[in-house]
């Protein structure tokens, strides 16, 4: 007996964090969903993120393929798409053996692996980053020893700017390869090896995008900004939404989409970071899933349809994905992101000028990450923002100027903590 195609749910693997806000879109367009928890235990970092109540049913994976792929065959689903990075290889397994649109288990390593995935872009022609994959400190030393100035040492597989070192010397290698090296990433996966590349001169950016059959659509870009704090050199403070089209916009976008094909990434959303280099577009990463830390929020106001929205279509509505494709956003209102940066250690009391950010003109949302009565920890990568700030307005000087007073107002005077 057929079943009806409205009907059949939709998978998320894994959908914590920013992806917990997917399966209520599918729920809004008629569409159940069915979870798959990719591990035993759900992370500590994303178990208060997991919404049980908005899937029909939540099939614990424990490491037997069958099992899961049997228990997911019984429920018919139309599409199935990763949530969260550490979930995109077992979507890509479930996805191919249940014969749904995927980006195939071929180049699975490649889209998770940054090493791989750099090496695969460069293989496929598109210029990319020199870099060395580097499981003792002699070989990281012998490829360092060319003159190379400030280099980047990170996890082989993380999110995020978890363990991010730049380094300017000899000394610096050394000890951020000793940090890393045995030590565990934010993902709860060991670092047995490091990830060390060439510094990237020029302003980083992001573009979200979500394909089908190999077509892509850009959702939305975003230009990065950041600030050395807390002893961290290039911790990133936050973001500008920028137009779809202008002449950095388009150097960037070719360039994503070449990266995308090389990484066979042919259905669902991407998140591609990339610096704007003298010689041109280079990829830092991209990860197979949507965008975190919320962004869908600002962007929803701003353009009136996110990422989010358009993986639904992607999934549910291919023919209304396709029509729609090739017209460009338009941004109705301007926004920034401003990530906040708790300077010290401590447990948090309360946040004394938030009366006073809200107050701002073009105030529109803010993410708490730690609620007061919690422990918050001095800010230096993506994971210890306490709070992160969105801002939306008609004019773009009003948001700036807010920007740069939200920036102003943090520091030790936002924070009581003790």
């Amino acid at each position: 007996m057929s079943v009806d195609p409205a009907a059949r749910p939709v998978v998320i693997v894994d959908a914590y964090a920013s992806a917990r806000c997917l399966a209520p879109l599918f729920r809004a367009r008629g569409h159940t969903c069915v979870h798959v928890q990719s591990t035993p235990t759900i992370p500590a970092a994303y178990a208060q993120s997991f919404r049980p109540g908005d899937f029909v049913a939540n099939v614990v994976h424990d490491g037997d393929l069958d099992r899961t792929l049997a228990a997911l065959a019984a429920h018919a689903p139309r599409a199935l798409v990763p949530g969260i990075e550490r979930a995109v290889v077992l979507a890509d397994r479930l996805g191919e053996a249940l014969g749904l649109p995927t980006n195939g288990t071929a180049l699975s390593a490649a889209r998770r692996d940054k090493y791989r995935m750099i090496e695969t872009v460069k293989e496929a022609g598109v210029p990319g980053t020199e870099q060395v994959l580097a499981h003792d400190l002699d070989t990281l030393l012998r490829w360092y020893e060319k003159d190379r100035g400030r280099v980047v040492l990170k996890p082989v597989s993380s999110a995020g700017s978890d363990g991010v070192h730049f380094c300017d010397d000899e000394r610096e290698v050394r000890a951020a390869f000793e940090a890393l090296i045995g030590s565990t990433s934010a993902l709860g996966q060991d670092n047995h090896a490091v990830l060390a590349q060439e510094y990237l001169v020029g302003s980083e950016y992001i573009v979200n995008t979500v394909s089908l059959h190999g077509r892509h659509r850009v959702t939305d870009i975003w230009k990065m900004h950041h600030l050395s704090a807390n002893g961290v050199r290039d911790l990133p403070a936050g973001a500008e939404l920028m137009t779809r089209h202008g002449e950095e916009q388009d150097l960037l976008v070719a360039h994503t989409e070449l990266v995308l094909d090389a990484l066979g990434i042919r259905n669902g959303p991407a998140h591609t970071e990339l610096k704007l280099t003298p010689a041109g577009p280079r990829l830092v990463e991209t990860g197979t899933r949507v965008c975190g830390a919320d962004v869908h929020v600002p962007v929803e106001a701003a353009i009136g349809e996110s990422q989010l929205d358009w993986t639904v279509d992607a999934c549910t509505d291919p023919e209304r994905f396709e029509r729609r494709r090739g017209e460009p956003y338009e941004v109705l209102r301007h926004a920034r992101i401003v990530n906040m940066v708790a300077p010290v250690a401590g447990e948090l009391r309360s946040y004394p000028r938030m009366a006073e950010l809200r107050a701002l003109e073009s105030f529109h949302d803010v993410l708490f990450r730690v609620t007061p009565g919690n422990p918050v920890r001095a800010s230096v990568d993506d994971w210890t923002f306490p709070l992160r700030v969105y801002l939306l307005h008609e004019t773009a000087s009003t948001v700036a100027r807010d920007a740069l007073t939200t920036r102003y107002m943090d520091g030790p005077g936002f924070y009581e903590i003790t």
